[in-house]
């Protein structure tokens, strides 16, 4: 093998090095069966000394250099969509990382609702006793109004106008103390059931809040207004526009929102990545079908109308 052959040679295996590189990236079969084909011609000159090696390397002048320069080029224009894609994701996580600091998890909502429901039994169960014993004695639990503090997050809000006719009631239906309000029905059925209660969830209108309760083992329901110690039965037909209960906050929502989307994002990014357009697809299939003939070699020397159009796949916009 004479000098000329070994550095045509030389530079034939460097060019098929990146060929299988970007079949590797693309994963795409009519790109790797190219560069199959690519290996195999190589092979043929390898292997047959008496062979003209001028050909090996007009070949790879011709088709194999430009057919590489086009995936280069589609590969960057890929690699720029993707790039904004990523910038989102990048931007979703920073605002994901910002919201799961600020919202308090569901495993704390989740864990205080009970906390709150035993702690509200035990308060009207204390209720009942001074309004029995006709004392003033301040009947609620420690820290029984702090609970408010998952209203932003997790309580409904209504219009203002509708919290008001919430609170509405006829004062021969209640019994009144100087910390608290109930109406007469609901402290008999938390007598009943052993004033045994089911936090459900919230309401919010401004400042104001509410919170909803059911009686355990029953399908009644009450309303607890802690700025004003207010207990009124309720009809749970007035809220079917609500989703009670709601266990996801807004901001755990948008969370839970944006984390979708990310992986939408990831999937669309990962199939944009190694995309080929239909057309360029379509003139790789036919510069396969051509090098795959077996008289291919032979007229080599003759301008190809497939390698022109390569090589103006190039200047075109279709990526």
């Amino acid at each position: 093998m004479d000098e000329n052959q070994a550095n045509i040679l030389r530079e034939s295996n460097k060019i098929i090095s990146k060929l299988q590189l970007l079949a590797g990236f693309f994963e795409d079969d009519i790109i790797y069966k190219i560069f199959l084909r690519s290996q195999v011609i190589q092979k043929l000159f390898e292997n047959n000394p008496e062979l003209d090696i001028n050909k090996l390397d007009l070949f790879h002048l011709q088709f194999t250099v430009t057919v590489i320069e086009l995936l280069k080029k589609i590969k960057r224009t890929n690699e720029q969509n993707v790039s904004v894609l990523y910038d989102e994701i990048r931007l979703n996580k920073e605002l994901i990382d910002t919201l799961s600091i600020s919202v308090l998890s569901e495993l704390d909502f989740n864990e205080d609702k009970q906390r709150q429901a035993i702690k509200l039994g035990i308060s009207l169960r204390k209720l009942y006793q001074v309004l029995s014993a006709n004392s003033r004695e301040y009947p609620f639990s420690n820290n029984l109004e702090t609970f408010s503090e998952y209203a932003a997050d997790y309580f409904h809000a209504i219009p203002p106008e509708r919290l008001s006719a919430l609170i509405q009631y006829k004062p021969d239906q209640v019994y009144t103390h100087p910390h608290a309000t109930i109406h007469r029905k609901l402290m008999g059925l938390l007598c009943k059931y052993d004033f045994k209660v089911v936090f459900l969830n919230g309401l919010k209108a401004g400042n104001l809040f509410a919170e909803f309760y059911k009686i355990q083992d029953t399908d009644r329901y009450f309303l607890f207004f802690p700025s004003r110690g207010l207990f009124l039965l309720t009809d749970i037909s007035q809220f079917a526009d609500l989703d009670f209960p709601n266990e996801v906050s807004k901001k755990a929502k948008i969370v839970q929102e944006l984390q979708h989307k990310n992986s939408a994002l990831e999937m669309q990014a990962g199939i944009i990545k190694t995309s080929v357009p239909k057309e360029i697809q379509k003139l790789l299939a036919e510069y396969l079908e051509k090098i795959e003939d077996v008289n291919f070699l032979q007229n080599l020397s003759n301008v190809d109308v497939q390698a022109n159009i390569l090589k103006t796949m190039l200047n075109t916009d279709l990526m």
